[in-house]
């Protein structure tokens, strides 16, 4: 039994991807409604309004149960919740269980990755944590539009039974030892494609995207190497892959909120219009404080926190990152 904590849009999907890969999936969810319908109509129409799920998907809404169930636990929860939602559950997790986060963010007060963050929540060994990330929009895998991941987990075979775990005619996953690179990977490109949003809601076009897609790059690159990752992983699946399709579709949430907030919303009416978590909306700011306890510089990342929680104009944003000091591209 594969358990999925997290009854979202990707979480959903993913649950269907496990179930068409030929695995018994249990789902947990917080909205009794939602457990009803996943058991009793096999549908999360709410998230996942273009297909039903297998006969091989059930729900619960009983926590600690749905864990200890588990023989493999996937967390799809919203980063910043997720301490809170899994505090005490280690001790129902069974001792060979893989834990498998879909979570892309830095939690906030503590500067932590997602899997460090499961590591000191459920006290599971960092060789049984796997990262799985890529250009994953829900909306598209929901309609069996081919994509790739990555299962990132310091014990490789342990990364590979992940991969197995997934693997349908649309969703192929390879596999990395690099944890960090992927994670922050994930957790960064939201930020930029908030960058992105605004620069568009502002009526800039194509180049103006690119240059911030290039640049966010760059920046989640200087990041990720400075905290020990590999240089290669940030051009992969879980980097430049990720990164694109986040800046770029309107299936985005974090690419709508910065649509909206260009087009002069406030925060919070950007958040409720986007109807969804945005995770580079709170992920932005343990991002700065991250980057800027390793000394590495973070133009775009800190643009965006000073237009969501300081003020500052999106246009202001995009004067001030064109009037910074010319340098070499490559550093």
């Amino acid at each position: 039994m594969i358990t999925v904590l997290g009854s979202g849009a990707w979480g959903t999907t993913f649950t269907a991807v496990l179930a068409d890969a030929g695995n018994d999936v249990l789902m947990w969810g917080r909205d009794p409604a939602v457990v009803e319908e996943i058991n009793h109509s096999h549908t999360n129409r709410g998230y996942m309004p273009a297909r039903g799920l297998p006969e091989s998907v059930s729900a619960t809404g009983d926590l600690a149960d749905a864990v200890a169930r588990a023989e493999s636990l996937v967390v799809a929860v919203p980063s910043q919740a997720a301490r809170g939602a899994l505090a005490g559950m280690g001790e129902y997790l069974r001792p060979s269980a893989s834990v498998i986060s879909l979570m892309k963010g830095i939690e906030l007060g503590t500067d932590l990755r997602m899997t460090q963050m499961l590591h000191e929540v459920l006290g599971v060994a960092s060789e049984r944590l796997v990262a799985l990330s890529g250009p994953n929009l829900a909306g598209e895998i929901a309609d069996l539009q081919p994509t790739a991941s990555v299962a990132a987990c310091k014990d490789i075979a342990r990364a590979e039974e992940v991969a197995e775990l997934c693997a349908t005619a649309y969703f192929r996953t390879y596999v990395n030892d690099d944890v960090v690179g992927v994670e922050l990977a994930g957790a960064v490109k939201n930020v930029i494609a908030v960058a992105v949003g605004m620069a568009k809601g502002s009526g800039f076009g194509d180049n103006t995207a690119a240059t911030i897609i290039t640049r966010g790059l760059a920046e989640i690159t200087r990041l990720a190497v400075a905290e020990g990752a590999d240089p290669a992983t940030l051009a992969g699946l879980a980097g430049m892959g990720d990164l694109v399709a986040t800046c770029s579709s309107s299936l985005s949430r974090n690419h709508r909120l910065g649509l909206a907030l260009g087009r002069g919303m406030s925060l919070d009416e950007a958040i409720e219009t986007t109807g969804g978590t945005a995770e580079g909306a709170k992920s932005c700011r343990s991002v700065a404080h991250l980057a800027a306890s390793a000394g590495v510089e973070m133009p775009i990342t800190n643009a965006v926190v000073a237009v969501l929680y300081k003020g500052l104009g999106v246009r202001d944003m995009t004067a001030a990152l064109l009037s910074r000091p010319r340098k070499d591209e490559r550093r």
